[in-house]
C-alpha cells in the first residue's frame, strides 16, 4: 500500500516536472476553469491532513489549509510531494475522521491504513482530471497508467490475454 502510494506520487512528480510551468496555474476550460495546480493542491492537502492528524488520531479533510502557494508554485508543490513520500509510511492505528455534512459534524472510525488507501484512490481520480488538463495544453506523451486505478489496469491486462 505504501509502495503504491509512493510510486503514484513519484510518477506524478515526474510528469509535473515535464509540463510547461505556465500550464500549471493556467485556467483550463475542460477542467471547469480550474487549474492543474488546484487539483495538485487538493491531492497534497488531503495527504497533509492525514499526516498532521496522525499523532492525535484525528483527521478532518474539510479543515485543510487550502494553501494557494501549492497551486501557484510548481516547485513548492514538488517539495510537498517529496515530504509526503518521506513521511507516509507509519504504523497502523485507529483514526477518527471528522466530516461536516449539512452543517453538522459527523465522526467516523477509521484507521491509518484505510485513510492512506482513500488518499491513493483520491489521488488517482484527480490524476485522471489532471491528465485531461495536460492533454488540453500540451502534446506531451503521458503514461497510459497515469490516472487509472491499479484494478482497472489489471482488468485491462486480463482482457487482453
Amino acid at each position: 500500500m505504501f509502495k503504491s502510494s509512493v510510486d503514484t506520487i513519484e510518477q506524478f512528480k515526474q510528469i509535473l516536472q515535464q509540463i510547461p510551468e505556465e500550464c500549471y496555474s493556467k485556467l483550463c476550460t475542460v477542467l471547469s476553469n480550474s487549474t492543474i495546480g488546484q487539483h495538485t493542491r487538493h491531492i497534497i492537502e488531503l495527504y497533509l491532513c492525514l499526516l498532521k492528524g496522525y499523532d492525535q488520531a484525528d483527521v478532518s479533510y474539510d479543515r485543510r489549509e487550502r494553501n494557494q502557494r501549492i497551486e501557484l508554485e510548481l516547485s513548492y508543490a514538488l517539495t510537498q510531494l517529496e515530504f509526503i513520500q518521506a513521511h507516509l509510511e507509519r504504523p497502523n492505528k485507529p483514526i477518527k475522521v471528522t466530516y461536516e455534512l449539512c452543517g453538522a459534524e459527523t465522526c467516523l472510525d477509521s484507521n491509518y491504513f484505510r485513510e492512506v488507501m482513500y488518499n491513493l484512490e483520491h489521488t488517482i481520480h484527480h490524476h485522471a482530471l489532471i491528465k485531461v488538463g495536460i492533454q488540453h495544453f500540451t502534446q506531451m506523451e503521458l503514461p497510459e497508467s497515469f490516472g487509472v486505478a491499479p484494478s482497472t489496469i489489471q482488468h485491462r491486462q486480463a482482457c487482453a490475454q
